[in-house]
């Protein structure tokens, strides 16, 4: 996690650099049939992490507030579905996806479907 972690903070960044013209775009209505999504870090107890996209119902107050919008494999107490709400500054990915299979944003996304792990993250060493 921690390799990939920061990996990923040039993108983070990156999305939150524009996160604020997304937010306009959202808060003055998309065109019918796109969707707006966020990428949110959600831990559990025992410190396990996963990120996880969140359908954006409302932005108020510093806050995003959504439904998980996909399966929740390592963290537990969250599943798809679940009600979630996070400030606004601890976003790490924004996405708006269109209905001809278009997108904006989804710059972690983008780059997490290329990311290799370090090799040594990969072995995983016997106790």
């Amino acid at each position: 996690w921690n390799a990939m972690d920061a990996a990923m903070q040039p993108y983070i960044a990156q999305a939150r650099a524009t996160w604020p013209q997304a937010k306009q775009r959202y808060l003055a209505g998309l065109p019918p049939r796109n969707t707006f999504f966020v990428t949110a870090l959600i831990v559990d107890d025992s410190d396990r992490r996963e990120q996880v996209f969140i359908a954006v119902d409302s932005i108020q107050a510093g806050k995003i507030s959504g439904k998980i919008w996909n399966r929740v494999d390592i963290v537990h107490g969250y599943r798809l579905g679940d009600p979630y709400t996070f400030p606004e500054s601890e976003l790490r990915d924004w996405l708006i996806t269109k209905p001809d299979g278009g997108e904006e944003g989804n710059y972690v996304g983008k780059f997490l479907d290329g990311y290799e792990p370090p090799r040594n993250c990969l072995t995983k060493s016997a106790s």
